[in-house]
């Protein structure tokens, strides 16, 4: 494996029987986000990268690839996950796509 990774050698693809986004580098699975989709959103939960592929841009093309596909889908996004919430945070392009709750004002 070489120690000069970019963000275009990672492959990331939606893996929906383990309800996680996958990111592969050279086949070898890299990084991992995972997430729980309902009817009205889709939360990711846990990031998990490899400690032979961190400070590589695993994660962020992970974070990256499920949020464009989660606007495409016109999912918003809850995120529950650190590095998510942190990366987003960072990226106010993103901002849009967080899931706001939809809670009855009562009397």
């Amino acid at each position: 494996m070489s120690d000069t990774t970019t963000t275009a050698d990672v492959e990331t693809i939606d893996n929906p029987d383990a309800n996680r986004y996958e990111a592969r580098v050279s086949g070898d699975l890299a990084g991992f986000s995972q997430y729980i989709r309902t009817d009205e959103l889709i939360a990711f939960v846990h990031t998990e990268v490899d400690p032979a592929y961190e400070g590589r841009g695993i994660g962020s093309a992970l974070v990256r690839s499920s949020l464009d596909a989660a606007r495409v889908q016109g999912v918003p996004v809850l995120a529950v996950c650190p590095f998510y919430t942190a990366w987003i945070a960072r990226h106010p392009e993103y901002q849009d796509l967080l899931y706001t709750s939809k809670s009855r004002v009562t009397d």
